[in-house]
């Protein structure tokens, strides 16, 4: 079995870690590691240090031709049974290489619940022929991707997973505390998404501004990223006269010790496919206060595994860090609960879904 990834993007985000995760337990399940990523990304650097194969590929856009010969070229090179695509470029790409005749099959990831265009190109790219399944990380994008294609046989559910072992040393950790001289009575709240639009992070400001305002302002409120909102977001804090409550730490590595040195996770976003870094806060044992945005209240159950309020709406989202401020019976009960939860998504279930999927493809055959 020849399995092609393409993991199209420049930068490391939720989607690269969840390909790093699959590629790596297909690799232990006995399937050669064979990727194509963009030149001088981080993926590939990951490529070279994980020693698995992999070929440049740009995948500028979903209309860039160039790549889509190549891709056509390595599938032939590298008898290809299946192409996985995990992002719309990778899925673009895969398209164009149809359109030149590249008859290797594919599949997609799709991880965001933005709607899916009614265009001409889009309606082709869920059309064509080879395109033998679209996996979606939870069932709101299941929905999503159905309700365009009104192909439901085309589509699955297959959640994205964690890796539970690199917390486990780390839980109850001071990490950030440490970092930054931080009193032990100070509340650390924080989020580890990149700052982009659909992460929503002027109501992460807002949810914080109305908290110290009415509750408590011995806090802190980390953001935990980079993105291209970035400069706007720190602005937004200024001008709100947040400076001393806020701490950018631009992207950590070490996202194991960070995340249990947190006392709250927040997540305000007004889009989410499901919000792997909820699990990552589940399996840290960080209780989660979240929107209820697209894939998010299938792992959140409120005030079973998490505290859920409507998405923008700051003051709810900060009366309910004050609920787990004020409630430890609820609090302790939510984070074992969540735990609990998390245990479902592992990486080799995960992997061995994806095995069986490509396996019933390649039978069609």
């Amino acid at each position: 079995m020849r399995i092609l990834h393409l993991s199209s993007e420049a930068s490391w985000r939720g989607g690269e870690q969840q390909i790093a995760y699959l590629v790596s337990q297909l690799t232990d399940l006995g399937v050669d590691p064979l990727v194509a990523c963009k030149p001088a990304s981080e993926f590939e650097a990951y490529c070279a240090k994980m020693a698995w194969k992999n070929f440049p590929l740009g995948m500028k856009n979903s209309v860039d031709f160039s790549s889509a010969i190549k891709l056509k070229r390595l599938c032939q090179s590298l008898s290809i049974d299946l192409i996985h695509a995990h992002s719309s470029h990778g899925h673009g790409t895969a398209f164009l290489a149809y359109l030149l005749k590249n008859n290797t099959p594919v599949i997609l990831t799709r991880r965001v619940d933005f709607k899916v265009s009614r265009g001409w190109v889009s309606r082709c790219k869920y059309t064509f022929p080879k395109l033998r399944k679209v996996v979606c990380v939870s069932d709101a994008i299941r929905n999503i991707v159905n309700s365009a294609t009104r192909r439901d046989e085309l589509s699955t559910t297959i959640y994205d997973s964690i890796n539970h072992e690199k917390f486990k040393s780390h839980i109850g950790g001071s990490f950030l505390r440490s970092k930054y001289n931080l009193s032990s009575s100070t509340t650390l709240i924080g989020n580890t998404s990149a700052i982009a639009p659909h992460k929503d992070y002027f109501t992460f400001v807002r949810t914080a501004e109305y908290y110290i305002q009415n509750f408590d302002n011995d806090v802190r409120f980390f953001v935990i990223g980079k993105g291209e909102q970035e400069a706007e977001i720190k602005s937004f804090v200024t001008d709100r006269g947040l400076e001393d409550s806020f701490i950018f730490t631009g992207f950590l590595k070490n996202i194991e010790q960070v995340l249990p040195s947190l006392d709250i996770f927040l997540m305000t976003s007004k889009t989410e496919g499901l919000g792997s870094s909820l699990i990552d806060a589940f399996a840290a044992k960080v209780p989660v206060v979240a929107t209820r945005a697209g894939g998010i209240p299938e792992l959140i159950s409120h005030q079973k595994t998490g505290l859920l309020s409507d998405v923008g709406d700051f003051t709810d989202l900060a009366k309910n860090i004050q609920l787990l401020e004020n409630n430890k019976p609820l609090t302790d009960q939510i984070v074992c609960d969540a735990y609990q939860k998390s245990l479902h998504f592992n990486t080799k279930a995960m992997a061995l879904d994806y095995l069986k999927l490509y396996e019933s493809i390649l039978a069609e055959r």
